[in-house]
């Protein structure tokens, strides 16, 4: 199989999907000729077409609103927004339109569509360029919030989010663009959204982590005994992979890059605490994000977990 990056991955899995459903269509920001702010779907617009993929406006919410439309009358849209930090102007779109159609029709209409967007930071990009902001979209019943950790996972999980018959929310780690190359089959698979994986197995400490911090966490558990946990799926989440694995090593560690007051970290603490407390050894800790904007790129270092922060969060509930 050929090593690939992620930019790749997602590439061809968009061009898999384009070429085996022509209802599949691309639309956003600079798609088109230029291929995406960060060439995602570079020759695309060549091999399809403008009616195929196509160069917007830039106006996010239009962007959005056109795709749950498209949607609902049969297309499979897929909608880049250039950075997660300028995707709030469709919030309306995605909560009050795409994520409530289904139930809002009785099931006459759904909404199959996927808003494509990088996310998190690392890049030392400007300001909203580097934002982590899953749990808004967590918190949104009717949207699947996906994120891939690497460039394997992010071609199985895209073509499954295309093909899901729901609006999914892929959320592409920045900073992995081109950071990490894996071994990727060059013919159609999948996924499954909502299953975790167990990216490394341990008995003395669960780690769950997504995303770029799936990467840093890798690096600092040198030495510990830990369980790593994939999410993959963000909303709704594999809660019996994690519970399993925490009753298994009694203590549970979480970490993500978006700050720390009501980030997914929270629920997950909230939820191992009510169905698995009597398996615990230790209190869950959280390594996050502080609860300030993201900074720039001086500070940005300071602002992601570090390494450091991780060890010193397995040391101290390993003490228990």
């Amino acid at each position: 199989m050929p090593q690939m990056n992620m930019v790749q991955a997602i590439n061809l899995a968009l061009r898999e999907e384009m070429a085996r459903d022509d209802r599949v269509v691309v639309l956003g920001e600079d798609v088109g000729r230029d291929g995406g702010v960060f060439r995602v779907t570079e020759g695309l617009f060549d091999q399809f077409g403008p009616e195929r993929v196509i160069d917007t406006p830039l106006a996010e919410s239009a962007i959005v609103g056109a795709a749950v439309g498209m949607a609902a009358y049969g297309l499979r849209p897929v909608a880049e927004i250039q950075f997660m930090g300028f995707i709030y102007p469709a919030f309306d779109q995605l909560f009050a339109h795409a994520a409530r159609i289904r139930t809002r029709s009785r099931g006459r209409f759904t909404a199959p569509l996927v808003v494509r967007t990088p996310y998190g930071a690392g890049i030392k990009a400007p300001e909203l360029h580097e934002e982590s902001t899953e749990a808004f979209f967590c918190h949104m019943p009717g949207v699947k919030v996906v994120v891939p950790s690497g460039p394997y996972s992010a071609k199985g999980l895209l073509t499954a989010a295309i093909r899901d018959p729901d609006p999914v929310l892929f959320l592409e780690p920045t900073r992995l663009y081109r950071m990490v190359k894996e071994e990727v089959p060059e013919s159609e698979y999948t996924l499954p959204l909502g299953k975790a994986r167990i990216a490394r197995p341990g008995n003395a400490v669960t780690v769950v982590a997504w995303g770029s911090m799936l990467q840093r966490v890798m690096k600092s558990i040198e030495g510990y005994d830990a369980e790593v946990i994939d999410p993959m799926t963000l909303s709704p989440f594999d809660w019996e992979t994690l519970l399993a694995s925490v009753r298994k090593t009694g203590r549970l560690v979480v970490v993500h890059e978006a700050p720390l007051t009501c980030g997914l970290g929270a629920e997950i603490a909230a939820t191992v605490a009510q169905e698995a407390i009597l398996h615990l050894r230790g209190p869950v800790i959280r390594v996050t994000g502080p609860n300030v904007p993201v900074p720039l790129a001086k500070l940005i270092d300071h602002y992601l977990p570090s390494p450091e922060r991780i060890q010193a969060a397995l040391d101290e509930v390993l003490q228990y």
